[in-house]
């Protein structure tokens, strides 16, 4: 039940809110009584369209959609509009797909706020990673062989080549987890095996993870750049990488599962 007097978010608040990875049902119960109880919320391209239906008729919806390659607003433009709604004495809820703080340039609206004097918290989502592996049945870590987890973007400057420590990345006893990584499969695949991670390395593609549309395919690290091109659709995937990711018999299948025999 929607309460607007509710002491933590007053007029002129802004909340960045985690909208998970699409299935509303995995929204926590404090992310809906946050969205339903604001006045305006600006929300990105990702944000799963069941989420969105849950903002209330009363509210104002302003799509601020980034998506790789296709940003219909800078990052400062959002930060503006944002503070500029809050100052207007608004309640603001900025929602993100997945979890603010994990590649959703949580950072920079904190302190644009900050800087404004408005006051704004963080409501936590569930990231796409865990999503992903739930879907398949999988665990991210798995004792004695992934120790711990590792989460990086794979989204790049256009013309700009990934700068990242793929020395530390190729850990035998990670299960790495990269996001927007379709596209650059190609170049994860050749720069972990130069790094040391074994070819036959185990890889789950994950695209739509948690909503009715969720496919995901199995490969290898070796064979990593082909799958990324004929395995699934067109939209943005996660590949999870290591040990962890070796398919079991307990692992429900899904309609991807099938794409190799069909080709």
């Amino acid at each position: 039940m929607t309460d607007l007097s509710k002491s933590d978010f007053p007029a002129g608040m802004v909340w960045l809110v985690g909208a998970g990875p699409g299935d509303p049902e995995l929204l926590t119960r404090k992310a809906e009584r946050l969205i339903r109880s604001a006045s305006v919320v600006f929300h990105d391209a990702l944000v799963g369209p069941e989420v969105i239906a849950m903002v209330p008729a009363r509210a104002r919806l302003v799509h601020v959609g980034k998506r790789s390659g296709r940003h219909s607003k800078d990052q400062a433009t959002i930060d503006k509009l944002i503070v500029a709604a809050a100052l207007a004495g608004e309640r603001v809820v900025r929602l993100k797909g997945g979890d603010p703080s994990i590649f959703g340039r949580a950072t920079e609206e904190l302190e644009a706020c900050r800087a404004a004097g408005v006051a704004v918290k963080v409501c936590p989502g569930v990231t796409a990673a865990s999503a992903a592996a739930a879907g398949m049945g999988l665990s991210l870590t798995l004792r004695g062989l992934a120790r711990k987890l590792v989460l990086v973007t794979a989204h790049a400057r256009a013309g700009e080549e990934l700068d990242l420590d793929w020395q530390a990345l190729a850990d035998p006893d990670a299960t790495l987890a990269i996001y927007m990584g379709k596209a650059a499969a190609g170049d994860v695949s050749r720069n972990l095996i130069r790094a040391g991670m074994p070819p036959e390395t185990p890889v789950a593609l994950v695209q739509s993870a948690s909503l009715p549309d969720e496919r995901h395919f199995h490969t290898r690290l070796d064979l990593l750049p082909l799958a990324a091109k004929t395995a699934l659709g067109d939209g943005p995937a996660l590949l999870l990488i290591g040990k962890a990711m070796q398919e079991r018999d307990a692992a429900p299948k899904r309609v991807a599962d099938t794409v190799s025999a069909d080709r």
